[in-house]
């Protein structure tokens, strides 16, 4: 993206001068895109060997899908230091609690929603005598409501699935404040900054595989959460490098496609998933900073904007609806026709634009309510 122009940041100081309010920071309209494209993987993560007649390789091809977590990990570290980095380092422990509230507003209320739908599925197996103890751990309710459900207090992933990146990700939010005032990657040298990057990847590595695990997607009870705080941390250091080359994106722009392909060839002739795809998904993140806005990108669409937009109601809500769907249509889960499937994937569509229009959207606006109006549009529709 270029540099907003001289003008539109004379505007922009002389609206912080007369209000007192920050400025919010430009959309990234293609990292928006991007989250809606990455939902879409998961969704077909998740229905992959249910489809009839997928040949091995594709299954095998959407069988990484769950890596698209990590890219959310890495994207949200970018946005929210963008959007709160500063605003935090000048009002300091002032900011927080409007900070919190503000995700809070954005995670919570449509995962109690997604929640309450399980509980009426699971109380639907137990009327039926299909109860599912270990998918549905009654016990485990209240971590689940809090969000705490994928801090180590649980061995396995239960109730709504997806929702396990939703508690890391509460936990980076906890610790950002933190991070902001003790830490300015800004400050920091490019090299180092792209040293650190580097450490704090090879240190996600090292943890997973020192313990024997193979995939990013691997044990994710034990390692979800830790996995969220690492990318996160490394996504608030790109959003520095961004911040840095914003003003002349051509030149970085062009290494990091360079890197990007070596770290794809180096992840395909063996180098560990757990070193390669952090590492190679850093460097796709800051090559679509650098180029979003750019004439013709089709990142920047308003077909693919939406997607990303509605995209916390595709991921969140599409694991719950295929059981549903599968219940009240497939006769054999293991072989659900072409058509079928096309007819879910529309309503998967069709309730993540319900979910975030009707709930998601008012609920934010409610919470939001209690601080003032809410807030504008940033860098990326978080």
């Amino acid at each position: 993206m270029a540099a907003d122009p001289p003008q539109a940041r004379a505007a922009a100081r002389a609206r912080h001068r007369m209000t007192g309010r920050p400025v919010a920071p430009p959309e990234l309209r293609a990292l928006t895109a991007v989250r809606g494209i990455a939902a879409w993987l998961v969704v077909l993560y998740h229905i992959r060997f249910a489809i009839a007649g997928l040949p091995e390789r594709v299954v095998g091809w959407l069988g990484k899908g769950y890596l698209a977590v990590d890219f959310f990990f890495l994207l949200s570290g970018f946005v929210i230091a963008l959007s709160w980095g500063e605003r935090i380092r000048r009002d300091r422990w002032a900011a927080v609690p409007g900070f919190l509230r503000k995700r809070i507003a954005r995670i919570w209320p449509l995962h109690l929603v997604m929640l309450a739908f399980a509980v009426a599925l699971a109380l639907l197996f137990v009327a039926t005598g299909r109860a599912e103890p270990d998918n549905y751990p009654f016990a485990q309710l209240p971590l689940h409501v809090l969000l705490l459900h994928n801090w180590g207090f649980t061995d396995r992933l239960s109730w709504n699935v997806p929702s396990w990146s939703i508690s890391a990700e509460l936990g980076a939010y906890l610790l950002f404040p933190l991070l902001a005032l003790t830490f300015d990657w800004r400050r920091l040298p490019v090299a180092a900054v792209v040293a650190a990057i580097a450490v704090l990847c090879l240190l996600l590595h090292a943890i997973m595989a020192g313990s024997g695990a193979l995939t990013l997607g691997q044990d994710i009870a034990r390692f979800g959460l830790l996995r969220c705080l690492i990318e996160f941390a490394v996504g608030t250091a790109l959003c520095a490098l961004w911040q840095r080359w914003r003003a002349a994106p051509a030149r970085p722009a062009a290494g990091a496609a360079v890197v990007a392909l070596c770290l794809a060839l180096l992840w395909w002739f063996g180098l560990p998933e757990t070193l390669a795809v952090p590492l190679l998904f850093a460097t796709l993140l800051l090559l679509l900073a650098l180029t979003s806005g750019l004439r013709h990108n089709p990142l920047d669409g308003a077909a693919l904007h939406y997607l990303g937009e509605i995209s916390y109601a595709t991921y969140l809500g599409h694991f719950l609806l295929w059981i549903a769907f599968k219940l009240a249509f497939v006769s054999d889960p293991r072989a659900v026709s072409p058509a079928m499937i096309a007819a879910f994937l529309l309503l998967v569509l069709a309730s993540s634009v319900v979910l975030y229009h009707g709930i998601e959207r008012p609920a934010q606006r409610w919470v939001n309510r209690w601080r003032g109006p809410a807030g504008r549009r940033t860098v990326a529709a978080e």
